[in-house]
């Protein structure tokens, strides 16, 4: 523990992120009284290098916060975030939310409720049913204050449903009544997670009750809430602050894309090249039911967006047949966008899985259950998170998902192709091998493109590309769902969704564009493509489409701009390449009908945005 404290301190005087090692330390620890010294010892955190995501948050407690602040720093560090974390004053709860009193600057609102907040002050013990008006007031004014404060910022507001104390429930004698009582704390829990349900994404609620119940750890301390008016535990307020955790994860883009995962002791027990297929250890009574377990959790991921990677020691031809042959077989070859299956360093197969399907190393994540080969990833790509799948294969299901590390904030139509287009992705690379020159594999690819103006319906995939993708970014500016409705309803931008497609599958919706549109200038705001169409020249093609609109409308000049970071020197020049000038430092412009149109030979424009309209080629749909 000293070790960990001494180096983030050393960190933080520095000026520097902790070294990713340090970081899995904090994602991973579960003590309480470690991660609180963290998180003093994280304040001041500077990261000029810009390895970790900014992420704000103001917290409103209806009661004392403690060490909420300090746990919660911990945990966004270990996700990769830089926090900027800031308290309502002590009993300001419904004025702050009333009045907007946040740092409009703010990502999240992160409000610590204590049932005091709901619970009558006169509550009648023999009769309990008398307060189901009173909670349903609490809740609807709970939710007027939610409302208000959204009305104020772009915030994402975080609730958390809260546990009835047994002291109030053991205080109701009749068995009838308490159960009532119960009934209607239940139906105040559920109000509040339907309001998650109804805000459009503004409003995230975390399920504390049911966290307390899944984990086992107590969630009050009667001493410290009538001392300090602190309702809960340190240990509940580090689920709570674990569940933040993955909500600034999914909204900011830190979530992971790809499950790399072995097969020996890991997808089924045993070793296939000691026992054969027929001796491997899956299904049936335990150990084997929890082995098939893990391979329904994987495939469950995978139909949700996930990534899968295979990787392991073992002789290839074994490995295909055992696949392929073993009844109770849930993950076929198929399933897999990457496989390496060989003799190779695991670390060294990831690299190249990484490569080839165009994603960086920080998105994937890699289960195993050799000490070896995890500390061997961990050496050479020591920001792969690594999950042990060593010991009691009962755990092995909730080792993978208990973290959070995949999750989105809405999934989309996109996100459950995402395997089947990577594996494409191989595929386009095996393709590629037979031509002479670049261009001429790229006309033979047959790539169309498709621009429509954003809609409701494609606006949670255009958000979600803004905040996840890193590498082609040029401005890192990240428009939520609440700023990018406000522009599709004004007058004065236009927001694009980009999809692509080719003669080895639709890609969907691979790229997002804001503009900002003045009389005779328009301004690229920002313009995000996914790396797996980078290469391709679809970025040229949107240049030279936003061009053309700006030339069409009467716009005398298209200007755009590029923001460095550390992992977007990919984008780096594009606009040069585009034909624009320079025009100061980052600011680049391009003049409609008088420089050359940077759009590639080899790419059909399918269709295009015209004055908010869809357009084709023929005409106006």
């Amino acid at each position: 523990m000293s070790e960990l404290i001494d180096a983030l301190r050393a960190a933080v005087a520095e000026g520097r992120a902790p070294a990713p090692a340090l970081r899995a330390e904090l994602a991973r620890g579960d003590d309480p009284a470690v991660l609180r010294r963290a998180g003093r010892a994280l304040a001041g955190l500077k990261d000029p290098a810009g390895e970790l995501r900014p992420v704000s948050v103001a917290v409103v407690a209806a009661c004392t916060v403690g060490p909420y602040e300090t746990l919660l720093r911990a945990r966004l560090v270990g996700a990769g975030a830089l926090p900027a974390i800031s308290a309502a004053p002590y009993g300001a709860f419904d004025l702050t939310l009333a009045t907007g009193g946040i740092d409009s600057g703010s990502d999240l609102v992160a409000c610590l409720l204590d049932a005091d907040y709901f619970l009558p002050a006169d509550l009648d013990f023999a009769a309990p049913e008398s307060a189901e008006e009173h909670l349903r007031d609490r809740l609807r004014h709970l939710r007027a204050l939610a409302e208000a404060a959204l009305s104020k910022n772009t915030a994402t507001v975080v609730l958390h449903t809260v546990p009835l104390p047994g002291t109030v429930s053991d205080t109701v004698l009749s068995l009838r009544a308490r159960g009532r009582l119960s009934r209607l704390w239940y139906e105040l829990n559920a109000g509040l997670l339907e309001m998650a349900e109804t805000s459009d994404g503004r409003i995230q609620v975390i399920d504390l009750v049911g966290l307390l119940a899944d984990r086992g750890v107590a969630a009050r301390d009667e001493r410290l809430h009538a001392y300090a008016d602190l309702p809960y535990t340190d240990g509940a307020l580090l689920l709570l602050a674990d569940g933040l955790r993955r909500i600034a994860q999914a909204r900011a883009g830190l979530s992971r894309k790809v499950l790399a995962v072995d097969l020996d002791n890991t997808l089924w027990g045993g070793v296939l090249g000691e026992v054969g297929a027929e001796g491997v250890v899956l299904g049936g009574l335990y150990p084997g039911k929890s082995y098939l377990a893990l391979q329904r959790t994987v495939r469950a991921l995978r139909d949700q967006g996930v990534i899968l990677v295979l990787a392991s020691k073992n002789d290839a031809d074994a490995v295909t047949a055992a696949l392929t042959e073993h009844p109770d077989v849930l993950l076929r070859p198929e399933a897999f966008s990457f496989t390496a299956v060989n003799w190779s360093s695991k670390g060294a197969n990831l690299a190249e899985a990484a490569e080839t399907l165009g994603l960086g190393t920080q998105s994937m994540v890699f289960m195993d259950d050799s000490p070896f080969e995890r500390g061997e990833v961990e050496a050479l790509l020591p920001e792969v998170t690594l999950i042990d799948a060593g010991g009691d294969p009962a755990y092995l299901s909730a080792s993978l998902v208990r973290g959070g590390l995949f999750d989105v904030t809405e999934l989309t139509g996109t996100d459950r192709k995402r395997p089947e287009l990577y594996r494409a992705r191989g595929l386009r690379k095996d393709f590629s091998g037979s031509f002479a020159s670049p261009e001429e594999y790229l006309s033979a690819l047959e790539i169309r493109v498709t621009v429509e103006a954003a809609t409701p319906f494609n606006v949670p995939r255009i958000v979600q590309l803004g905040a996840r993708t890193n590498q082609f970014n040029l401005t890192g500016l990240r428009f939520d769902a609440a700023e990018t409705k406000a522009m599709i309803a004004g007058q004065n931008h236009l927001v694009a969704a980009i999809s692509a497609r080719d003669r080895f599958g639709d890609e969907g919706i691979v790229g997002a564009v804001w503009v900002e549109q003045a009389p005779d200038a328009w301004h690229v705001l920002n313009l995000v493509l996914s790396c797996r169409v980078l290469g391709r020249g679809v970025e040229f093609a949107i240049a030279g489409l936003l061009a053309e609109l700006a030339r069409e409308v009467g716009a005398a000049r298209l200007t755009g701009a590029f923001t460095p970071s550390p992992k977007n020197a990919v984008a780096a020049g594009f606009w040069e390449k585009a034909g624009f000038e320079a025009e100061g430092e980052g600011r680049f412009v391009f003049v409609p009908g008088q420089s050359p149109d940077p759009t590639p030979s080899w790419i059909v424009l399918d269709g295009s945005v015209r004055e908010g309209r869809n357009t084709t080629a023929e005409g106006t749909t």
